[in-house]
């Protein structure tokens, strides 16, 4: 390793002095000698001017735990355009002498939901922690920068031991420090990481943006296969990540020319018999590959942050939808809508929902606003939860569901002013042949008609699966054993023979103690 040059050790000689405290002592003399040999005004140029060199030096001395101390080269935590550079110096090292380097992507997981639940100041807090906290693992003369709030990149510098194993048991100390608890309001959050890494030597070209996509694309693979997770880039790896990116571009696309659009899952009153409404499902109707569902397409979505403009789209068209069975004289009370918590975190969401359904002519109280369990654990003073209240103070229904799956509380119900709790499939499937599952289903109805909520079962695919959630007393019902989710084109001819088919139909009682 070369040693300092004289100018440098001359450079940091004089910054120790001026940055030291010792050099404070030296003020007032410099001042009085200013004023000897200039009078009023040197003295006044001199005591204006000596806190900014002070000032700089300073800044300086504060930027030494980014500075190697041989060469000066930055390391540690720096800027991204810093770290592009340095990463190529890296890559150009390691590739010369024959070495081993790598890129390394960390991601923490869920940071969503530290943001949803305990705010941004809470969620930046976690943020600059775990910063601090890779910094501390990485070598000195190592780099590191942060893309986004949740998203880190590590350059480790050549070694000659630098291999898989290595870079696997790097990757487990990372997770290891990220997992140590933070502190928030006196409570301990626990989180992980999602690590992807990719050697050089893995990278038979490309430069360095090509290793930090690499690295990325590894770390996309781990976050696929759950939380916590490591993956190592390969050339398996890079197949799929261009299939990925190919279909993320793709979806961008299908959004402006109509290829994505809501299909209709019909929902009836198991009271009547009647169409009370239809949920709108995502689907995108690709030129090539056939119909795909949002799990294909939605991880898109989340990463290239389109969820709100597929909202958008969603709502646009469920609209339209309404539009049409109006004029088609077919009586559809309303169209149920999912909204992502993207979506739900706009603070202008009220103010652009207002102008939506004013553009189509439509009263809030036909949509019902579709909201996972999940989102009613949040605070009183969320953005989330105000743009709740606020559509439900517009007269939106809004539909809890999944329920049973998530932890919202009673009080989190009435505070949010839940129309209809929607119960998960998973509580339905087979309940006419298991008791612990009509238990389970009894217990929720229980729940709902004490609260004063209608109740929606899904996921109901046989006779006796649909007679049972009627003699329990559920409100509506959903699911491939009422109708399967169909296009727009398909619902007219549905609903008619829908109608001609439940004019046949023998009621179901209740069980006595529930509404009728």
């Amino acid at each position: 390793m070369p040693k300092p040059s004289s100018v440098e050790r001359i450079r940091k000689t004089l910054q120790s002095a001026v940055n030291g405290p010792q050099a404070l002592a030296f003020m007032p003399a410099l001042c009085l000698a200013a004023f000897w040999l200039g009078g009023e005004m040197a003295l006044v140029s001199t005591a204006l001017g000596l806190p900014v060199v002070f000032a700089m030096a300073g800044v300086l001395g504060s930027k030494t735990h980014i500075l190697a101390d041989a060469g000066g080269r930055p390391s540690g935590a720096v800027a991204r355009d810093v770290f592009r550079v340095e990463l190529q110096d890296i890559h150009d090292t390691a590739h010369d002498a024959g070495d081993n380097a790598v890129c390394i992507a960390i991601a923490l997981d869920d940071y969503a939901g530290i943001l949803d639940l305990h705010g941004q100041a809470a969620a930046d807090h976690v943020s600059m922690q775990f910063g601090d906290r890779l910094l501390s693992v990485i070598r000195s003369h190592d780099v590191f920068t942060q893309l986004t709030a949740n998203r880190f990149l590590i350059g480790l510098r050549a070694s000659p031991h630098l291999d898989l194993e290595a870079c696997i048991q790097m990757s487990g100390r990372i997770q290891a420090a990220i997992e140590e608890p933070v502190l928030l309001n006196g409570t301990g959050v626990y989180m992980s990481c999602s690590v992807g890494f990719c050697l050089l030597s893995n990278l038979p070209e490309g430069g360095v943006e090509d290793w930090i996509e690499a690295a990325t694309a590894a770390l996309t693979e781990a976050q696929r296969n759950g939380p916590s997770t490591i993956r190592a880039y390969s050339s398996e790896t890079r197949r799929r990540s261009l299939v990925r990116a190919n279909l993320r571009r793709e979806f961008e696309a299908a959004l402006d020319n109509g290829e994505i659009c809501p299909w209709f899952q019909p929902q009836v009153s198991t009271d009547t018999g009647d169409i009370t409404g239809f949920e709108a499902l995502a689907r995108w109707e690709h030129p090539t590959k056939g119909i795909m569902g949002p799990q294909v397409f939605l991880p898109f979505a989340e990463q290239a942050e389109l969820m709100e403009r597929l909202g958008q789209v969603m709502r646009h068209n469920a609209f339209k939808a309404l539009n049409a069975w109006d004029r088609a004289g077919i009586v559809v009370p309303r169209v149920g809508v999912n909204f992502s918590s993207d979506e739900l975190r706009d603070p202008s969401l009220i103010d652009r929902l207002k102008w939506e359904l004013d553009q189509c002519d439509l009263t809030p109280d036909r949509l019902a606003v579709e909201i996972l369990e999940t989102v009613f654990s949040r605070r009183p003073d969320d953005v989330i939860t105000r743009n709740v209240a606020g559509m439900a103070a517009m007269g939106c229904f809004i539909d809890l569901d999944d329920f049973g799956t998530g932890h919202a509380s009673i009080a989190s119900i009435k505070r949010f002013d839940v129309s209809r709790i929607k119960i998960d499939r998973t509580f339905v499937t087979k309940a006419d042949q298991d008791p612990s599952q009509q238990q389970l289903v009894s217990a929720i109805l229980t729940m709902a008609e004490r609260l004063n909520i209608e109740t929606l079962a899904e996921g109901v695919e046989t006779p006796g699966e649909h007679a049972l959630m009627a003699q329990l007393g559920s409100d509506h019902v959903q699911g491939f054993g009422i109708g399967r989710p169909m296009p727009f084109e398909k619902t007219l001819d549905w609903i008619t023979a829908y109608r001609t088919k439940a004019k046949g139909i023998p009621e179901i009682r209740r069980q006595m103690g529930r509404k009728t």
